[in-house]
């Protein structure tokens, strides 16, 4: 929490935006939780802040008084070091702060004496202006061909009836004798069109309401959307982002265009787990698979250093600790609260973490910390019955893998020639070209297979 001294009146102190996440620039003011007037010691909390990952509790570092909340709840894209709320200290009139004014530098720019300025230059055209103007009259201007003018000059029908579908716009005679067929004016033929014939003065023609194109027909301009009317042609509804949304869409788009994806999948044969687990529940010990493939993904890399790397902007740099990021759905978006050292823990101390991590996840209680600084990933979409899928890199890491759902199987035994039934999982490796090229990544895959497909190797690894 930033503090600074104000110079007027009772000298609160400002309590400012803070930083909460590398990578935040602004907040939402959720919930206060102190009131005006209320005593405040150092460590007591605030306020609740969204962060571009979770809400985030801001505890004080001093003890006061909270004078005057600034920003009030449900104040969103706060930006950092904007002043929040003042204190005063202990016996100091709470009451009596004076609130500064909201730019310092403006308010001496304004008692500054106003210098003469130059006259201001003409106004210059731009060419991108004229190049606009010069483009809507080409648009607004229609297209017909000869024929087609002919026919509805000759029956006095409006041409901005017709709906072009010639190249560019143009309206051709086909569009024409589609017009002239719908209008209630005319039953004339297009076999009377070529032999003139005194014709009476047409009667006007009512335009058409919403006329639909023809099928198979490619509209010269698209429909404009209009908010606010919902169930309408060409409608929508604007839905507010929130600051998480607006990161996963960035990093997303980040990861998607700077860095060079690849892919490689491979079946695991998870019979030993589900046996394992099985064993266990009898000893009323309740572990998940995804448990066992986060202790195997933590071994492997614990055998395979090369693979535990980050990329900077230098280059590749070798990671010291194992902290697997494992993705969780909530309501606000996806977030990966990360498993602290898992290659040192075991099963049953991963899942301790993994369901505690998972529960502060959707309360949007997560801690930076709990989130921040993990150097693989692993995402699990087993559980909706997807049976294999590729995830997104979660930048800076270089690899994360997805888990998809396990299903029978049969294949043939080698050895007797008999048929016996598989529980399969494919798992799929996204790995970044740069640090992890297809030969290390398929060495990966094969020693996660191994350690998975064999439970006690992890205990020995």
């Amino acid at each position: 929490m930033l503090f600074s001294f104000c110079p007027v009146g009772v000298s609160p102190l400002k309590v400012q935006m803070p930083a909460l996440s590398p990578t935040m620039e602004e907040g939402n003011i959720v919930k206060w939780l102190k009131k005006e007037g209320e005593a405040v010691s150092a460590g007591d909390a605030l306020c609740e802040i969204e962060t571009d990952k979770a809400v985030v509790t801001m505890e004080s570092n001093d003890d006061g008084i909270l004078a005057k909340i600034l920003i009030e709840e449900g104040s969103r894209n706060v930006r950092l070091g904007t002043p929040i709320a003042l204190m005063v200290e202990e016996g100091q009139d709470w009451k009596q702060v004076e609130i500064p004014p909201p730019d310092a530098e403006a308010t001496h720019a304004a008692a500054a004496p106003v210098l003469p300025s130059a006259p201001p230059p003409p106004p210059r055209i731009q060419i991108s202006t004229v190049c606009h103007y010069l483009c809507s009259l080409y648009k607004q201007r229609l297209r017909l061909s000869p024929a087609a003018r002919h026919i509805l000059d000759t029956h006095g029908i409006d041409p901005k009836l017709a709906t072009p579908t010639g190249p560019r716009g143009l309206i051709t005679k086909e569009d024409a004798l589609k017009i002239l067929k719908m209008s209630p004016a005319s039953k004339t033929s297009p076999a009377s069109l070529t032999a003139p014939s005194p014709v009476p003065s047409p009667s006007p023609v009512p335009t058409p309401a919403a006329t639909p194109p023809p099928l198979g027909s490619r509209p010269n301009i698209p429909p404009l959307s209009v908010p606010g009317k919902p169930g309408a042609p060409g409608t929508f509804t604007e839905i507010p982002a929130s600051n998480v949304r607006r990161v996963i869409a960035q990093r997303l788009t980040q990861s998607k265009t700077t860095i060079p994806h690849a892919y490689a999948s491979i079946d695991c044969d998870m019979a030993a787990v589900m046996q394992l687990r099985k064993d266990l529940a009898k000893e009323h010990i309740k572990v998940s698979v995804n448990d066992f493939i986060i202790k195997a993904a933590a071994v492997t890399l614990k055998e395979m250093p090369e693979v535990n790397v980050t990329w900077s902007g230098d280059g590749p740099r070798a990671l010291d600790s194992i902290h697997i990021s494992v993705a969780v759905a909530t309501d606000k978006g996806l977030i990966t609260p990360i498993i602290m050292d898992a290659a040192n823990k075991g099963v049953q101390e991963i899942s301790a973490n993994a369901k505690a991590l998972a529960q502060k996840a959707r309360d949007g209680k997560l801690l930076p910390e709990e989130y921040q600084g993990g150097s693989f990933s692993i995402s699990n979409l087993g559980m909706f019955g997807i049976s294999g899928f590729s995830a997104v890199i979660n930048p800076p890491q270089a690899c994360i893998l997805a888990i998809g759902t396990s299903r029978a199987e049969l294949c043939l035994c080698e050895d007797n020639q008999t048929l016996r039934t598989q529980q399969l999982m494919t798992v799929t490796l996204s790995s970044d070209g740069r640090l992890v090229d297809d030969e290390l990544a398929s060495r990966f895959l094969d020693k996660f297979r191994s350690n998975l497909e064999q439970p006690q190797r992890m205990v020995l690894a």
